[in-house]
């Protein structure tokens, strides 16, 4: 990874190499770093954090993923798992303002794990319906409890194998304007996730990848959709990805810095 992340810096540029008005825009008003909020949303969030990471309750994890690179046993305390397994802060707001920028009513989160990143895009737009997808009864179980704290109300909390509640929840929506995937970090999977949920995309939709260079195969992945000719406009911000389907836009894959 250290390696990988180095080629990363090399390669990155910034809003000063970017001649589409599209990203540019995106980039500075939305991706780029900007002066530490002290946005209430976020203090709140950050407050829930730093119980969690304090949490010493040990609990056993169901895993139908590619596992952890950290742990070998099944059993972790919610504070390892807040510590290791939840994004930090940084990626938290940045999902924020992404559904915040472009209004997400449908929101699809694969991966709720404590349900920190989820709250986040859920507090981004309180009138979006939010489908948070978890494999673990266990650590579904803090989550529910994490969203009930909050207040998120708009969260729909969906336990079980996602091979298997995805397709059968995306039967029942009309379309997708936002979907974060943060679950099986494998090429099958994350690509049949994404073909499913492309079915449901629409020109404005935001699609954001995590972990992209988490192993070979999520690069494999993450080459896969960056070249599927639906996905018009990819964005490497190393440890995650985004992908817009705007067709006013010629196809370009980007490497910005973050």
């Amino acid at each position: 990874m250290i390696k990988k992340y180095l080629q990363y810096l090399l390669n990155a540029k910034d809003e000063h190499s970017l001649h589409s008005p599209f990203v540019y825009e995106l980039y500075l008003k939305i991706i780029k770093p900007t002066k530490k909020s002290k946005h209430i949303d976020y203090q709140s969030i950050e407050s829930l954090r730093k119980l969690l990471k304090s949490n010493q309750t040990e609990i056993t994890i169901t895993d139908f993923g590619a596992g952890s690179k950290i742990y070998k046993g099944n059993q972790r305390t919610i504070a390892q798992i807040a510590k290791n397994a939840e994004k930090s802060p940084k990626f938290g707001k940045l999902l924020y303002r992404l559904i915040a920028h472009f209004q997400s009513k449908t929101i699809i989160d694969l991966g709720t794990s404590l349900g920190i990143t989820t709250i986040y895009q859920s507090k981004a737009n309180p009138q979006a319906k939010v489908y948070s997808f978890e494999g673990c009864p266990a650590t579904a179980a803090i989550a529910q409890n994490n969203f009930n704290q909050l207040s998120c109300e708009n969260i729909e909390l969906i336990v079980g194998n996602i091979d298997e509640t995805l397709p059968k929840t995306l039967a029942k929506i009309e379309k997708i304007d936002f979907a974060f995937f943060d679950a099986n970090h494998r090429y099958e999977p994350t690509v049949r996730y994404f073909e499913q949920c492309l079915a449901k995309a629409h020109e404005d939709s935001v699609f954001v990848f995590d972990d992209i260079h988490w192993s070979e195969e999520m690069e494999q992945a993450w080459d896969y959709i960056k070249t599927h000719d639906k996905a018009l406009i990819t964005i490497d911000l190393f440890f995650v990805g985004l992908v817009f389907f705007r067709k006013k836009q010629p196809k370009q894959s980007f490497v910005l810095k973050f």
